[in-house]
């Protein structure tokens, strides 16, 4: 399985980027997906993650309101649409995968541990 994210950047406070995450080497379809990010010095952290179907998204907190998470199975991928973006956003972006189609739902989704497969991440900094 492989995950190649694109899309970071440098913008400016207030402004917005999409992320984009493209899978491949198994049933695209069939799975959860995932967006963590890691800032310098702090551990990655859950932002977003999407059901299998595209039915059920779930957030940080910190993102709610601003970032939206979305896929498109036919094109076995998964975007971060990030508006209104701050300078705490600044981090680099992670898509990620689970290892088991049974991984899923409000509690497990938001956990690092479940996901095997990681893209290699994409910088977004976010200026003041």
């Amino acid at each position: 399985v492989q995950l190649q994210a694109s899309g970071g950047g440098l913008v400016q406070a207030g402004g917005s980027l999409r992320l984009t995450c493209t899978a491949s080497g198994r049933t695209f379809s069939s799975y959860a997906m995932g967006w963590f990010r890691q800032a310098p010095g702090k551990e990655r952290e859950f932002v977003a993650a999407i059901s299998w179907s595209g039915g059920s998204k779930y957030y940080q907190d910190s993102v709610k309101g601003r970032f939206t998470i979305s896929r498109d199975n036919a094109k076995n991928t998964v975007y971060l649409q990030m508006n209104s973006l701050k300078p705490e956003d600044t981090a680099v972006y992670y898509c990620a995968s689970p290892k088991d189609t049974t991984y899923s739902g409000s509690y497990d989704l938001p956990r690092i541990y479940g996901y095997e497969y990681w893209g290699q991440g994409t910088q977004v900094t976010v200026s003041s």
